[in-house]
């Protein structure tokens, strides 16, 4: 069993702050479990898009200790109470909070990330575009979806052009993987 009590109190700073809608912390970061189990065991590199409060991203990073893992908010707010937990979590050596929009580790950094996450960052298509630029080949997507299941959300020719082939969902969460 795993101790989140450090993570826990991270998350309700960010919380109190009013950054993190959900009002239970540990269904929260059950969901976001979710995405870490999904992680491939050989991925090195993770990005979370539009971070937030830290869901999935700083989970991610506690409960896979072999990542270095890039957090991204453009809002300077959200992204400086990240840079506090990641601090008070003692993650500073593997876990960088970026201030600015995707475009900019996009245009840093294209095709360098083994893993990408996304929770509510943004429609399908805009999520898949940004997924396409920061994948390697043989990377992974993982977002959270809906719980009903909606047969035109991930269109075929998004992901066509995108280079991403669904690889499913399981529970709440999808995976893709860039060809």
């Amino acid at each position: 069993m795993t101790d989140d009590t450090a993570l826990e109190a991270a998350l309700a700073a960010i919380a109190e702050r009013g950054a993190i809608g959900e009002r239970s912390l540990p269904v929260a970061i059950a969901h976001a479990d979710q995405f870490a189990a999904a992680v491939p065991a050989e991925a090195r590199r993770l990005v979370d898009l539009g971070s937030g409060g830290g869901l999935p991203g700083l989970v991610v990073a506690m409960r896979c200790p072999w990542l270095q893992v890039t957090l991204v908010e453009r809002r300077t707010r959200r992204a400086d109470l990240l840079l506090r937990a990641v601090r008070s979590l003692v993650l500073t050596e593997r876990v960088t909070v970026v201030s600015d929009d995707v475009r900019v580790v996009a245009e840093a950094e294209p095709n360098s990330f083994d893993v990408v996450t996304a929770r509510s960052f943004a429609a399908p298509a805009i999520t898949a575009q940004w997924a396409g630029a920061l994948l390697l080949s043989g990377g992974v997507l993982i977002v959270s979806e809906p719980p009903t299941d909606e047969v035109d959300r991930w269109l075929p020719t998004v992901l066509e052009l995108t280079g991403l082939q669904d690889l499913g969902r399981e529970q709440g969460i999808r995976r893709f993987e860039r060809r």
